[in-house]
């Protein structure tokens, strides 16, 4: 199955408690069906000092499901992903616009 959210995608949150909040996608795990997005699901972990760094109460994005992400147009609409084929490549592009992603 392709990967139809990547790292690095401008993405909108659908669902739960940061519904509306848009971010790039840090990185993605296809096995789980989850993906880290800047900004998005944070949690506070604690952290132990070291030399390089301060410690305390750091902020983390937590993972989040790729079915609860939607890809960003370029009109900054939520859209679907679809695929076709162009010059012999496969490419995805937005179901809104048409353009290729």
């Amino acid at each position: 199955m392709a990967a139809k959210l990547r790292k690095g995608d401008k993405v909108v949150v659908l669902t739960g408690k940061d519904k509306g909040k848009e971010g790039e996608i840090t990185s993605v795990d296809p096995k789980a069906g989850k993906a880290v997005v800047e900004g998005v699901n944070m949690a506070v972990r604690h952290q132990r000092q070291t030399q390089t760094n301060q410690g305390g109460r750091q902020p983390k994005a937590l993972p989040i499901d790729l079915s609860n992400l939607a890809i960003v147009d370029k009109n900054g609409k939520a859209t679907r992903v679809g695929f076709r084929e162009e010059d012999g490549k496969k490419v995805r592009y937005a179901k809104t616009t048409g353009d290729a992603i």
